[in-house]
């Protein structure tokens, strides 16, 4: 495992346009896909890692990890069939950088992804993103109604960012264990 740093301001103003590898793997139970790396994220390589980000501590609240991961510990995602990828690969400052052009073409090619590594859900962190990315403007948290790349349940959860007034921590908590029961329904506990 990275040990854990704390990027510079330099740093973290270089990460713009960078990208953050995927975690991914053939046949995951759920993909969780953000909308693309912010700048902190990018400056240390590894998903969700900008203080106040409430991706790890939700998903271990929701039951999907023994503990809460830091971030530098993403990979450990594979060993309990969880992977995480972004809509859009390069960094930005704010999301809302992003245009819908963007958006829709990190969309289909998130559904290539989908189609050859074949999870059983996608789980996309980001309302506005989704329906962006997938041209369906009425969306709303929760189990979509359409399987991506005619193989992957979406689902979709609140952006995690601590910018996110729209959403407090209980509230993704509580969308994150719906999709946990879903996931233990159709794939088994575990």
């Amino acid at each position: 495992m990275q040990q854990p740093f704390k990027p510079t301001r330099e740093q973290i103003a270089a990460a713009r346009g960078k990208t953050v590898s995927d975690v991914i793997s053939p046949g995951l139970k759920v993909l969780f896909c953000g909308i693309n790396p912010g700048l902190y994220t990018a400056a240390v390589g590894h998903h969700f890692a900008r203080p106040g980000n409430r991706f790890w501590p939700a998903l271990h609240r929701a039951g999907f990890t023994p503990r809460q991961f830091s971030p530098f510990e993403e990979e450990e995602l594979l060993n309990y069939g969880y992977g995480i990828v972004n809509i859009v690969q390069h960094a930005t400052a704010r999301a809302d950088e992003l245009s819908a052009e963007e958006l829709a073409a990190g969309g289909d090619a998130l559904v290539e992804k989908i189609r050859l590594f074949k999870p059983r859900f996608c789980a996309i962190l980001g309302l506005g993103a989704y329906r962006l990315a997938f041209r369906r403007p009425q969306a709303s948290p929760g189990r979509a109604s359409q399987k991506l790349g005619g193989i992957s349940t979406a689902w979709v959860l609140p952006n995690p960012s601590g910018l996110n007034a729209n959403y407090q921590m209980e509230d993704l908590v509580r969308i994150m264990k719906e999709l946990k029961v879903a996931v233990d329904l159709e794939c088994g506990p575990g």
